[in-house]
């Protein structure tokens, strides 16, 4: 009975409107065809597209409703359908779910068509549902009453477009160029506040701010755009490159501010670092600007791709297998990179510190993602992979307190005994009085008997921060030595030889004489009772 009366329905409403309009129900291909041809409008026809969306339990307001709001959300979102794709069988069954079901969009899969027990083919109810959400995401903020407020001048195309299209792109155009001067002004000066109050000179600024105010402009305008541009319902074709653009600009856009705002951002970490006593990190900015910024561009590209309707996830799949492989063959550069990671956690020395590891030894000058400069006091350069830095042992000369300085001080063997513990006793009040030496710790002692020369032990330490001043300090202590030797009559032994002839004729012998064992025996009690 409800077959005989929709017939009735159809003829009837066939009738009234001509020739002109298509109905066909009985398939995927012919129920979309009745949807999209109806609503042309050159030929439109609410009534008729709704056909599709009409079931038992919908009302034919209702019905109506969603194929107006499907067609809104097509031509705004630029969505094209292919009739010549759908399949024009009547018995056509999904392979996938094996039912008599047809998905319309591929990237809308609850958007499908169901065959009823009518052998119709009608959207089912998750497909209005669908429909639904899609039209709020399209039409936001009440956007879509603009379908309604804008004038309809003249059916006439022109290049495929009516002329209140035109007036309405025009109209657009001089408000972006207003909103875009507008917004960048108030950016700018947004920005400026923020960079006084940080404390970064006005050379800083004029460099930076209007960088960041022009596309953070043009990003709004771009977003406001993508709000308007589905109001106009231009043509399908246009919508969707229109669409694409749009999209691609949003983060293009916002990767350019970002990458903008990763240069300010270092700018405040490098006077950060200033402020800090270690050089360590006067180093880490760079390396975390050019980290971040390289971050920016693959976030900024993935969702430029995205927008571009490209698979991610098997761009990212094919991105982690060559990853792997670019791994295997770049173990250096991977573990030179962690090498750099672990010197900045660990910090065994910084910028300027001398340090000593296998045969590098220099000053370190600059600490990189792969390598370190090191300055060798043959001032030649030194790039040292840091794999190697954080594997092997760093002696760090720059860390340490006191600076050890240690000389034997060579005397003549026929210096006196007396004259050597004067000459000791000097010696340290030439340490205790120096301003740059450790008082604590310091040993100065008559400590070997050398086959020319009677060594004294000099250990001593400075409490100075570079080697210059360490030399400086040496000198002082040297002359301050000289100067002594020369006040008390002490030679300073050299190197010598003695050559002895023990018979001359006519000339006393040179042979030693040496005291009897009784006598000998009595000097040495005589010796100890005066000690």
């Amino acid at each position: 009975m409800r077959f005989i009366l929709l017939a009735f329905v159809l003829f009837f409403t066939f009738s009234a409107i001509g020739q002109d309009n298509y109905v066909n129900l009985s398939s995927p291909h012919g129920s979309v065809k009745t949807f999209l041809e109806n609503l042309k409008p050159e030929n439109k026809n609410d009534s008729l597209a709704a056909l599709p969306f009409k079931t038992s339990e919908r009302t034919q307001n209702e019905a109506k409703n969603a194929a107006v709001k499907f067609k809104r959300v097509l031509d705004g979102r630029g969505i094209l359908i292919y009739l010549d794709e759908i399949p024009k069988t009547k018995s056509y069954v999904d392979s996938a779910s094996n039912k008599s079901k047809y998905v319309l969009l591929e990237n809308y899969p609850t958007v499908f068509l169901l065959k009823s027990d009518n052998d119709q083919w009608l959207f089912s109810d998750s497909s209005i549902d669908t429909i639904d959400e899609l039209y709020t995401e399209t039409f936001r903020f009440g956007t879509g009453q603009l379908l309604n407020l804008l004038p309809k001048l003249g059916t006439k195309k022109t290049f495929g477009l009516y002329t209140y299209q035109y007036v309405t792109i025009f109209i657009l155009a001089l408000i972006s160029a207003l909103v875009y001067k507008i917004f960048a002004f108030f950016t700018e000066r947004i920005f400026s506040r923020i960079v006084k109050k940080s404390g970064l000179a006005g050379d800083t600024s004029e460099k930076y701010l209007w960088q960041i105010a022009r596309p953070t402009s043009v990003f709004i305008i771009v977003l406001l755009l993508l709000l308007v541009t589905p109001a106009l319902q231009l043509p399908v074709t246009y919508s969707k490159y229109v669409n694409i653009i749009l999209r691609v600009m949003v983060p293009l856009f916002g990767t350019v501010i970002m990458y903008r705002l990763v240069s300010i951002l270092s700018i405040f970490l490098a006077r950060a670092a200033q402020r800090t006593e270690s050089t360590l990190d006067d180093q880490l900015v760079p390396l975390l600007r050019k980290t971040l910024k390289t971050f920016v561009i693959i976030i900024g590209t993935l969702l430029i791709l995205d927008n571009l309707d490209v698979p991610i996830l098997p761009l990212l799949t094919g991105l982690s297998i060559g990853g792997l492989a670019f791994a295997l063959a770049a173990q250096d550069t991977i573990k030179n990179f962690f090498g750099s990671v672990m010197i900045f956690v660990d910090k065994p020395f910084q910028v300027g510190d001398w340090i000593t590891s296998n045969d590098v030894d220099g000053t370190v000058e600059e600490v990189g993602f792969r390598s370190s400069r090191i300055r060798t006091f043959r001032n030649s350069v030194i790039y040292v992979p840091n794999s190697k830095l954080a594997d092997n042992t760093i002696d760090n000369h720059g860390l340490r307190k006191y600076r050890r300085f240690y000389t034997q001080i060579s005397i003549t063997y026929d210096t006196p005994p007396e004259m050597i513990d004067v000459f000791v006793e000097g010696l340290r009040t030439i340490v205790e009085e120096h301003p740059n030496t450790w008082k604590d710790n310091y040993h100065v002692y008559f400590n070997e008997m050398a086959s020319f020369s009677l060594n004294i032990m000099f250990y001593i330490f400075f409490n100075v921060p570079t080697w210059k001043e360490e030399l400086q300090c040496r000198h002082e202590i040297l002359m301050s030595i000289m100067k002594l030797g020369n006040e008390l009559g002490v030679n300073f032994a050299f190197p010598t030889q003695t050559l002895h002839v023990e018979n001359l004729p006519g000339q006393p012998s040179l042979s030693p004489t040496y005291l009897s064992g009784n006598e000998a025996e009595m000097k040495l009690q005589s010796f100890f009772k005066k000690q």
